[in-house]
């Protein structure tokens, strides 16, 4: 299972890379290997302000259909087009071309709550 070292992880399977005042969102290698393959992907709209934790979209797979959830609070203030016409780039690069959306951050400081990738780990170990 792939877990870069430079991002920051959910307890619900969210990746986090932050870049200044804002963080790119997507779901983890772990996530889309429990799906399957993804059909379809239910983006959050631009100017959609979010909470910790709260709904950002849903992921919709052969086997199942899973929300998306924010891993920090903030304004989405970009989503992943892309998916709508190949959702399968969530499986073939979660961390790349598979990206969810941005979100610019309410608490830069709220980072610090995510897990690291030891820690993702030791979760997804478990």
């Amino acid at each position: 299972m792939n877990v870069p070292d430079e991002l920051r992880y959910s307890t619900d399977h969210e990746w986090a890379r932050p870049n200044g005042d804002r963080i790119t969102v997507g779901i983890t290698d772990y996530a889309q290997d429990a799906l399957g393959d993804v059909v379809f992907v239910d983006l959050p709209s631009p100017g959609t302000t979010v909470e910790a934790g709260g709904l950002l979209g849903e992921v919709e797979s052969t086997k199942s259909v899973s929300e998306i959830y924010a891993p920090v609070a903030g304004e989405v203030v970009a989503a992943n087009s892309a998916l709508s016409d190949a959702p399968e780039k969530l499986n073939a690069d979660p961390y790349g071309e598979g990206w969810i959306c941005e979100i610019v951050l309410a608490d830069p400081s709220s980072l610090d709550a995510l897990l690291d990738s030891g820690a993702y780990r030791q979760l997804t170990d478990g």
